[in-house]
């Protein structure tokens, strides 16, 4: 599960088909793997094709002010916020995807709920006794916020079972309502996998990061790191969410 869940990924992405298509055209010597390896290269690269494939992903679940969040039990803030750090002492590394952190704090603090809790994601190899959602504790307490307002899953390795760990709290605390925060372009598979667990409430996705009011120029065409990333985060959400479909 684990393979098809993190290695065959890499297989279905803009870098698989291009490796593979390399591959294919030395082991046959023919040109035209080659160029069309070239051609998923460049359009996978360039802002017209990644900034239209995340924006696309994000579309579904659109941004919502703070002031028409209905007021809920618990709010949820998702996991993949933090990077490997460089020192215990360092601030803590976080990814681009920190806003889901701000965004919780945010909601906590203008009373939209009572408690806020972090996801305990750990991935199986590696060494750290701490789960994110201890460090991201951590962080929130730091930064005025009461411990007691705060509380952490247990172990989770996916969004899956991020859902599933919610859900248990929800039935301890007997919680009734939540409010779901993340990333914009991972909130539909979030979305599907807490309706399956018999979680509801409110989403309140943040971080898009597509501009629709943007027009098209000259440099929509020339290749960017950022296009890139943009196109397998969508294309890597689209096969999370087939995934999820076929095996959960």
């Amino acid at each position: 599960m684990l393979f098809l869940n993190k290695l065959l990924p890499v297989f279905v992405l803009p870098i698989g088909w291009v490796v593979l298509l390399v591959l294919f055209g030395l082991w046959k010597k023919q040109r035209w793997p080659l160029v069309a390896a070239l051609v998923v290269l460049y359009l996978s690269s360039i802002p017209l094709v990644g900034s239209r494939l995340i924006g696309w992903v994000e579309s579904r679940h659109p941004a919502v002010p703070v002031a028409q969040v209905e007021p809920a039990d618990v709010i949820v803030v998702l996991g993949g916020i933090l990077g490997p750090k460089v020192a215990p002492d360092f601030t803590p590394n976080f990814l681009d995807t920190s806003e889901r952190f701000d965004a919780g704090v945010l909601l906590l603090q203008a009373g939209k709920a009572r408690t806020l809790v972090f996801t305990g994601a750990r991935m199986s190899w590696r060494d750290s006794a701490s789960t994110e959602g201890d460090e991201l504790k951590r962080i929130a307490v730091s930064r005025g916020v009461p411990a007691e307002k705060i509380l952490v899953t247990r172990q989770v390795e996916n969004t899956a079972d991020e859902a599933a760990a919610v859900a248990e709290l929800m039935k301890r605390h007997g919680w009734k309502r939540v409010i779901l925060v993340t990333t914009g372009w991972h909130m539909p598979r979030s979305a599907e996998q807490f309706k399956k667990a018999g979680v509801e409430g409110a989403l309140f996705p943040v971080d898009f990061r597509f501009d629709a009011s943007r027009a098209v120029g000259g440099i929509d065409f020339v290749p960017r790191g950022e296009a890139w990333q943009q196109t397998e985060t969508a294309l890597r959400e689209c096969y999370g969410r087939l995934f999820y479909r076929i095996f959960r």
